[in-house]
């Protein structure tokens, strides 16, 4: 803890030496609320990692509007989809210019042997470049894409054709995804020679607006404005500046006194001195998001169906949102939140009812005292704005019923390694929506491609599976919302999570802050932003 008082107290006096910097009219300071774990963004799930890579520095084939989740035109001008739903081809946009930096020199524009290599590196394990630096890429792979695109080729200079095997009703839409960020062949070729591909995530090339400098960890993530992008109207600073700092009470002090622009994930208990503040506004709107407990059905005694109800039934879920989400929430009952269309409004919550929770734990042959871990996330996301608190909480509704539960948490990005590989026995984990279709949630989160990925329940039950595999294989909506309406009805009643609460979400900033847009994937994009005097 003294630790990271000392680094907090650094950074604080950094960016107070450096206010006249901070506050120039061409620059922009966000305070962020933890580090990435690197700059390439098919390897990351998390909105973190998108922030600092995907949403500044590069670009994708479609792209999703500010602030809403219609698909526009990106990297490619325009596309055609064969009758059959198999065929996607690609028309790319010319006179895309790579990033120029110290480390890199592009001596061509973008084109489609970018999209080759992107995409290649995913697909094919063989792969030279993935063989020298060993990577997964586990939003691709959770979403099925690795087996679904049977080949991507090169038409022409400006053409690319991707086949699929299978129809995929959100192949647009995924595409528009953070993880699907086009990289330079160029530059990935550079560091092959040279024998640091490892480089591809430390020093960043995109097309994006903005241009990495440097980075510190803990600390802070400069860039510059991108004067070659190719929208040159959505470039309105010279500096953008990432201040990390995991503590929200700082990033609120620091937004108060103007050493920053922007953050994110108040603590609901600074809510109103937020908006008694002249100097600061706060946009907010309903979060795309859910907040959830994901049991690992992998490990006794969770494997039994009537020990996850019996947990399930033993928290109390108003207490916590009153506590945790305080007016910053609305109960969740689904797996997704009530504005993602094919939502069942007829699913209910078993309810409130230690005393059933105990008779079920005592059918099943759990001993009273029988000890599990509780994992809690180290950072605030959208979903969760303090899971310290919730644990603790959680701790008290099972010790009641006779199951005591270890807190357990680490570092962000180890907190998700380790959740990956299947050590928890149960975690606080949440999403907020990527591209606005329901697979999004009910196949990235429970899935069983994703049972590797951010299927952090380790769940795979093969009724579920089908459904929601042929709810993504047609392009009929009214097929897709009864047959994810039926999964739904599957999820609820096998209990591999417990949803808890849909918050709202709240975005504090300066009010010389102009034209920044909340998205309703839990991501932050500042092109187009400005900074007034």
């Amino acid at each position: 803890m003294r630790k990271n008082a000392v680094i907090q107290a650094m950074v604080v006096a950094g960016l107070i030496a450096s206010a006249p910097f901070a506050h120039a009219a061409s620059n922009l300071v966000f305070c962020s609320e933890g580090s990435p774990a690197g700059f390439d963004p098919g390897l990351y799930t998390t909105g973190t990692d998108f922030d600092a890579a995907a949403e500044t520095m590069f670009n994708r084939l479609t792209q999703f509007e500010r602030g809403g989740t219609a698909v526009i035109p990106g990297l490619a001008e325009k596309w055609e989809v064969s009758d059959d739903g198999l065929t996607y081809t690609f028309h790319l946009r010319p006179g895309v210019k790579f990033h120029s930096t110290e480390y890199f020199k592009p001596s061509r524009d973008f084109n489609a042997d970018d999209v080759l290599f992107t995409f290649q590196r995913m697909l094919d394990k063989e792969h030279p470049f993935r063989k020298a630096y060993p990577t997964e890429f586990p939003y691709f792979t959770d979403m099925g894409m690795d087996a679904n695109i049977a080949k991507v080729e090169k038409v022409d200079e400006h053409t690319v054709r991707f086949h699929l095997n299978q129809v995929d009703a959100a192949f647009i839409q995924n595409l528009a995804m953070s993880f699907a960020s086009v990289h330079s062949a160029e530059y990935a070729d550079q560091l092959l020679k040279a024998g640091k591909a490892a480089d591809i995530n430390q020093k960043p090339i995109g097309t994006g607006p903005f241009v990495f400098k440097r980075y510190q960890k803990d600390a802070q993530i400069r860039f510059t404005g991108n004067k070659d992008y190719w929208k040159p109207d959505d470039v309105k600073v010279d500096n953008l500046i990432f201040s990390i700092n995991t503590d929200a009470s700082v990033r609120m002090q620091k937004l108060k006194a103007g050493e920053c622009h922007i953050t994110l994930n108040p603590r609901p208990a600074d809510l109103d001195s937020l908006k008694q503040d002249p100097n600061i506004k706060m946009p907010s709107q309903a979060g795309f998001n859910d907040g959830y407990i994901a049991y690992n059905v992998t490990h006794p005694p969770l494997d039994k169906l009537e020990v996850r109800q019996a947990l399930d039934m033993a928290v109390n879920k108003q207490g916590i949102l009153d506590a945790v989400y305080q007016s910053a929430g609305q109960l969740a009952v689904n797996g997704m939140p009530p504005t993602q269309w094919s939502y069942d409004d007829t699913i209910k919550d078993a309810g409130y009812n230690p005393e059933k929770a105990k008779e079920l734990l005592k059918a099943a042959g759990v001993k009273e005292g029988t000890e599990i871990t509780l994992w809690a996330m180290p950072v605030q996301r959208p979903y969760n704005p303090n899971a310290k608190l919730m644990a603790e909480m959680l701790q008290s509704d099972w010790a009641k019923v006779g199951i005591k539960a270890n807190i357990v948490t680490y570092e962000w990005g180890e907190y998700l390694k380790r959740a990956k590989a299947g050590e928890h026995d149960t975690m606080l984990i949440g999403w907020s929506g990527d591209n606005g279709d329901p697979d999004n949630w009910l196949g990235t989160l429970y899935g069983c491609d994703a049972v590797d990925g951010n299927n952090f329940s380790k769940w795979c039950f093969e009724d579920y599976d089908k459904l929601v595999q042929a709810a993504k294989r047609t392009s009929d909506v009214a097929k897709r919302t009864e047959l994810y309406k039926q999964a739904q009805h599957v999820l609820k009643a096998q209990v591999p999570i417990t949803p808890i609460a849909h918050s709202t979400v709240y975005q504090p900033m300066r009010q010389n802050v102009q034209d920044f847009k909340i998205s309703p994937f839990g991501v932050n994009s500042f092109y187009g932003v400005s900074v007034t005097k």
